[in-house]
């Protein structure tokens, strides 16, 4: 049998196929995902930079429409054309910031989260399975993996937003 240790020879080609793989597996993944994100904006008459910009508000909200844009990398006018549509669907409330009453803060509206949870419910249902198949210690592998892997996208992105020239936001 071969030893796979670091620092061997046969290591090396071995571990770019490896690395090949995953960044491969990553790439079908944002895919397919984006399919099914397509799929679930299609079925809420929502485009998918409104379901994006929906779900950042239900994770991190509440939030000004300044700070949702930084996130989204989205233009401030771009946003609000995305905020009225989420609006009036009933999908988003804009408030009074509480500790700002001349600020505005976005809150997503729970109301139509079942709707929501239905459209997605074969995915999570299959990511129950496939997590069922994995023990404790490999299932923090993997999402430290994945919490790491989103953070480095993350930063890239708003690495090319910063060198993007300012008129084309």
């Amino acid at each position: 049998m071969k030893s796979v240790l670091p620092g061997d020879p046969d290591t090396a080609p071995h571990r770019g196929r490896l690395n090949r793989a995953i960044k491969e597996s990553l790439r079908d993944l944002g895919a397919q995902l984006s399919l099914l994100n397509h799929c679930v904006g299609t079925r809420l008459d929502l485009k998918a930079t409104d379901l994006e910009c929906l779900d950042l508000v239900t994770r991190h909200g509440p939030l000004s429409p300044s700070a949702l844009a930084r996130r989204a990398g989205l233009h401030p006018a771009t946003l609000t054309g995305i905020l009225d549509r989420l609006e009036r669907a009933g999908w988003v409330a804009r408030e009074r910031d509480p500790s700002d009453r001349r600020a505005v803060v976005l809150r997503s509206l729970r109301d139509r989260n079942a709707e929501l949870l239905r459209l997605y419910s074969g995915m999570n249902s299959s990511m129950d399975q496939i997590c069922a198949e994995y023990d404790d210690t490999e299932l923090a592998l993997l999402a430290d993996f994945l919490h790491r892997t989103a953070t480095a996208g993350r930063n890239a992105a708003e690495q090319l937003i910063a060198d993007q020239p300012s008129n084309e936001t």
